[in-house]
This record gives C-alpha cells, sequence and structure tokens, in this order.
C-alpha cells in the first residue's frame, strides 16, 4: 500500500496505465449486466470525451462516468443484487452504504484501495472505481428550474459538508460546513428523495444528476443524449454515448477538441492506494 504525509500526491504513469485497466474491469462489468438485463446507459462527462477526443481514456484521466436516466439506474442497482460479480466488485450508493455521502453510485474493484486526499475519514471501504451517474428530471418552467437549480446546490454542499468541514481552507466557509454538517443525515435523504421526485413521472426536456454541479448558466442536459446513442470505441470496447456527442460535449466542454494546458492535465490527489496484490 501506497501512503502520504504530505498534501498528497501525483500518481505516477505506471499506476495511473493500472487505475485505468482496473476501471475497464468496472465498465466491461456494468456493460455486460447492461446487456444482458436491457438496461440503457452511457458514457458520460471526461469519458465520453476520451472516447471522441482520444478513441480511450483522457491519458491524465483517473476516473470514469457511466449514466443512467432514473429509471435505468434503478434497474442497474437491482440487477446489482444477483447480477453482479461480487468476488471482484462490489456496488456502494447512497441508500445502501452506511456513511456514503455522494448523491450517485459507485462500482468499485473489491481489494484494492483509492482514497481521494481528505476523505480518510470515510467509513465505508474506497475501492478503485467508477461512478455511477443517475439523471433526473429538471422541471421545464424557467422559475421552477432557478429554483431546481437551488435546491440542487443546498443538497449538494449538505452532502459534501463533513468533507468541508475538514477539508475547507478558507476559515468562514470551513465554520459554514461545520453547521451544515450537524443536519441529520436523514433529513438530507428525505430532502434528496424528494427532488427526484420532482417530475420524476413526466418527460421533461432536461435532465441532470442532482449532486453534481452543471457548467454556468446550464440547468441541466437534454433527454436525448441519453436516449439517442450510438457506441463507440473506448480503448478494446465499443460503449455507447450519445448520438449527437458534438452538441452534447460543447454544452459540458466548449471547444472540446482542444486541449488543455499542460498544467490543467492533473490526476487527483489521494492519500492512499492500493492497486490489488501488486503493493505500492
Amino acid at each position: 500500500m501506497k501512503n502520504s504525509n504530505r498534501k498528497g500526491y501525483q500518481i505516477d504513469d505506471a499506476e495511473l496505465q493500472k487505475i485505468q485497466e482496473i476501471q475497464k474491469e468496472l465498465i466491461a462489468e456494468v456493460d455486460r449486466i447492461c446487456k444482458k438485463c436491457g438496461i440503457h446507459y452511457n458514457m458520460v462527462g471526461g469519458t465520453m470525451l476520451g472516447a471522441i477526443r482520444h478513441g480511450d481514456y483522457i491519458p491524465w484521466d483517473d476516473d470514469a462516468d457511466i449514466g443512467f436516466l432514473r429509471r435505468e439506474y434503478e434497474k442497474f442497482r437491482k440487477a446489482c443484487k444477483t447480477e453482479l460479480d461480487t468476488d471482484r466488485f462490489y456496488m456502494q450508493d447512497l441508500r445502501d452504504t452506511e456513511g456514503y455521502r455522494w448523491g450517485y453510485g459507485k462500482l468499485r474493484r473489491k481489494n484494492t484501495e483509492f482514497v481521494r486526499l481528505n476523505q480518510e475519514f470515510m467509513p465505508y471501504e474506497q475501492g478503485i472505481s467508477i461512478d455511477l451517474m443517475p439523471f433526473d428530471n429538471v422541471p421545464d418552467c424557467l422559475p421552477l428550474r432557478k429554483a431546481h437549480f437551488m435546491l440542487c446546490f443546498i443538497i449538494r454542499k449538505l452532502l459534501w459538508s463533513e468533507v468541508g468541514a475538514k477539508s475547507e481552507e478558507n476559515r468562514w466557509i470551513k465554520i459554514i460546513y461545520r453547521i451544515m454538517s450537524l443536519v441529520p443525515f436523514s433529513v438530507i435523504v428525505g430532502m434528496y428523495n424528494q427532488l427526484i421526485e420532482i417530475n420524476q413521472h413526466k418527460k421533461t426536456e432536461l435532465v441532470r444528476i442532482l449532486t453534481f454541479p452543471t457548467p454556468k448558466a446550464v440547468y441541466g442536459y437534454k433527454r436525448e443524449w441519453y436516449t439517442k446513442l450510438r457506441r463507440y470505441q473506448f480503448g478494446n470496447m465499443k460503449l455507447p454515448g450519445a448520438k449527437d456527442y458534438d452538441a452534447y460535449l460543447k454544452v459540458k466542454y466548449g471547444d472540446y477538441m482542444k486541449m488543455p494546458p499542460t498544467d490543467k492535465r492533473k490526476v487527483h490527489e489521494i492519500s492512499r492506494l492500493s492497486l490489488g496484490r501488486e503493493m505500492w
């Protein structure tokens, strides 16, 4: 196991390659279950960008993002209870994992460890993972969209507050997080579940991950980017993504084919890393 007593450290190239290989095992397991159970999913975020710009991972990316419309996410979550290869993998979700404070799921590799800096105290296993992102409906009415946007922000900050209370460097924001962290977890989950139910039975124009930030002035993403799909090359796999990838990636990243400056090509800072049998 590799540890750090400094303020994090940079994952080296050999470690990053191994992390990506393990994450591809996780992605392949998602794809296998979804094909077997008729569940629709697609690449989102940096994973979709990697598929289009690099035909694989963004070279410095150390995570992977898989998206589902809410109904499909719940199908996948249920399918994992019977179909998941539990000798190698485990799934975590707000409702199933004690102390888990993210509004999206994670599929993790057993016998590994990948602990983000300032999250060492979180009381659940933190194996190498991919993110499983549920996309929920956004109201069609602009005033309601604005209210919905603010509620998403508040719930995200409430969930983050335990981490923020320990990691935030700004004194006043740290105090705010400490106060927010006093809100009972059951209350936060109740707010989150109510937000899920808003417009849940309508096909709204936009959808979004409720507890994940969107680009500036973006209330959500077009539903069709999660329903009209085709498969793209991603390493040695072909994975589903938005048919109109150009429109999606422009909203998400702007000039997405332009490589960022070298100093922006960074992996996450971590405090502990174990790559299975191979100990670092």
